[in-house]
């Protein structure tokens, strides 16, 4: 089986339809939703822009890094620090300034970072993710273990963020729109240079490709849409600490990432959502006699993601894709 097959790449029609359907069935959902349902969907939306940005590091580029919440993080206390007291942020400033620091500092740490390889490279995303965790997490001039609260949503001037559901569908169009832009990059020449270097890096460098800038750039790039991420996550809740910045975001997004299927961008939007659906389902368990089953979801959860790797390699969208293939035979 090639590259492109193994990470589903090129999407059926058939899924194609059904992922039109399930962005035309979001568009709609603040209608028959409660407001308390609306922002845990915007927040899935959030988090799978998210999991969107990891995906291009790790399954399209096939770099695992285990801090890519660091960049999440950044954004978010960015807002806070540009957000005033008193007023509201203009939101079409603060935006690009929060992504693009998040960016730079995925420049930075990427331009040592990325001269690793393997296991090596896995260690030391997460050795400069702790570090930026601390670096928060021990200053109280930067908000301490406490966190920071932001008083108002950002202010877009043509509409009003402080709608719940102006938000959701802000929320639902940077979505669709990080969408189209990762799938139309992964199919650029940039995207294929990337896949390309996920297959077999050193025949890519005897071509001729400086696989050091590719990687670089593809690093910098997904900090800054994890950075976007981050942004809205801060403007949802209001307030953000260093828990964004730690190893349980990072690792939750890579599950998500592996959930839904690597290297096609849909998957991740689809992990997202199954990953935050099952959570609550696993939570709400009821206790069996003396044993709390909620309590310990994390066992189930983790039980959940290693069937999946075992009995479906290519996610939940790879055995959406084999349902579909089923059927068009069937009807054949």
């Amino acid at each position: 089986m090639s590259a492109v097959q193994a990470n589903l790449e090129t999407l059926p029609r058939g899924l194609r339809v059904a992922l039109a359907a399930g962005f035309v069935a979001l568009a709609a959902f603040p209608f028959v939703g409660t407001d308390f349902t609306t922002q845990m969907v915007a927040r899935m939306m959030i988090l799978a822009i998210f999991a969107m940005s990891l995906d291009l590091l790790q399954g399209v580029t096939g770099l695992v890094s285990l801090g890519h919440a660091a960049y999440f993080g950044l954004a978010g206390y960015a807002l806070a620090f540009l957000s005033p007291q008193d007023s509201a942020p203009n939101l079409w400033w603060t935006l690009p300034v929060a992504a693009a620091a998040a960016g730079l500092a995925a420049l930075v740490i990427g331009f040592f970072v990325v001269r690793t390889h393997g296991i090596y490279f896995i260690m030391v995303t997460m050795a400069f993710a702790q570090m930026v965790f601390y670096l928060f997490f021990d200053n109280k001039v930067l908000g301490g273990s406490d966190g920071i609260y932001i008083n108002f949503k950002p202010a877009a001037g043509l509409f009003d963020l402080e709608d719940k559901r102006v938000f959701y569908w802000f929320t639902l169009a940077v979505l669709v729109l990080v969408y189209l832009f990762l799938r139309r990059l992964l199919f650029s020449p940039f995207g294929r240079a990337l896949a390309g270097i996920r297959v077999n890096e050193h025949r890519m460098r005897a071509m001729g490709f400086g696989t050091f800038g590719y990687k670089l750039t593809a690093f910098t790039l997904s900090g800054a849409l994890a950075g976007l991420a981050g942004y809205l996550w801060g403007a949802q809740t209001g307030f953000v600490n260093p828990e964004l910045m730690g190893f349980q975001m990072s690792a939750h997004a890579i599950m998500m990432v592996i959930l839904g299927g690597m290297g096609n961008i849909a998957g991740a939007i689809l992990g997202t959502f199954a990953f935050e659906y099952l959570l609550s389902v696993f939570k709400d368990l009821p206790a069996i006699g003396a044993f709390d089953a909620g309590k310990h979801w994390q066992l189930w959860m983790g039980l959940f993601i290693v069937g999946v790797v075992v009995f479906a390699p290519r996610g939940l969208l790879g055995l959406l894709e084999r349902a579909l293939r089923r059927q068009e035979r069937q009807d054949d």
